[in-house]
């Protein structure tokens, strides 16, 4: 709590400036098209706290065509390269519709990769994904996310997931995914129901993206958890 929001604000006159944003999401599409043909194609990213990334997304059914879509997927692609980031949703850029890129290149290597199980994700545009826990197995590791900047927390996810939904273009998906890649496919696929990676932490791990790096840099969480005082679930990995 600010100092600000510990007493009521005086009265006045003042009017607070319109909000009005987008409502369809064709409204929205043209608007994060807009605003990234005016900023070197590169759309400006939603944070927490706006109300987009709170809804539960409209499927993709017809209502914005082919060739807009793969221009959309080619700005959410060109601005998660300029974050950088490995996956992005649709809702991060202002748009209720159940999109997402991803693409990492996995540049840890060694006993970091090993833990993680991290390996290099191509870049793929998918829409109306689903996913399932597959099995009981979870794994805990430092996640981030681009509307949420500066922070990072533990999270524990399914090891594996069953994926379905169809790539942008054509072609369905169904298919299992261990390791890193389920987790950013999970992670950006809980966007689109309106969950924040900040929903699912384990709040004692928060901290700030600095801290993260002096403190907790080790291949897995278990010596955060430790010294913050948090549990994680048991890994056959580690």
């Amino acid at each position: 709590m600010t100092a600000r929001t510990a007493s009521a604000a005086p009265a006045t006159d003042f009017e607070p400036p319109s909000r009005a944003e987008p409502t369809t999401v064709a409204e929205q599409v043209e608007a994060a098209l807009a605003a990234a043909a005016d900023n070197d194609g590169i759309i400006p990213i939603v944070e927490a706290g706006h109300p987009v990334l709170r809804q539960t997304t409209e499927e993709v059914d017809g209502q914005i065509d082919d060739a807009t879509l793969q221009g959309l997927a080619a700005a959410m692609r060109a601005t998660m390269q300029a974050a950088p980031g490995v996956g992005l949703a649709a809702p991060q850029v202002g748009i209720s519709l159940r999109m997402f890129v991803i693409e990492d290149p996995a540049p840890v290597l060694g006993e970091v990769a090993r833990i993680r199980e991290r390996t290099p994700t191509p870049y793929a545009a998918i829409v109306n994904s689903h996913y399932q826990a597959v099995g009981d197995e979870q794994v805990a590791f430092y996640e981030g996310c681009l509307s949420i900047p500066g922070y990072q927390a533990v999270v524990a996810r399914p090891r594996t997931i069953a994926l379905t939904g169809h790539h942008l273009g054509g072609g369905s998906i169904e298919r299992e995914i261990t390791g890193w890649q389920a987790r950013i496919v999970a992670h950006e696929t809980d966007h689109l129901d309106g969950v924040l990676y900040t929903d699912l932490a384990e709040m004692r791990s928060l901290a700030t993206s600095a801290q993260v790096a002096r403190w907790w840099s080790q291949p897995s969480a278990a010596e955060a958890a430790r010294a913050l005082g948090f549990d994680l679930p048991d890994s056959p990995i580690l």
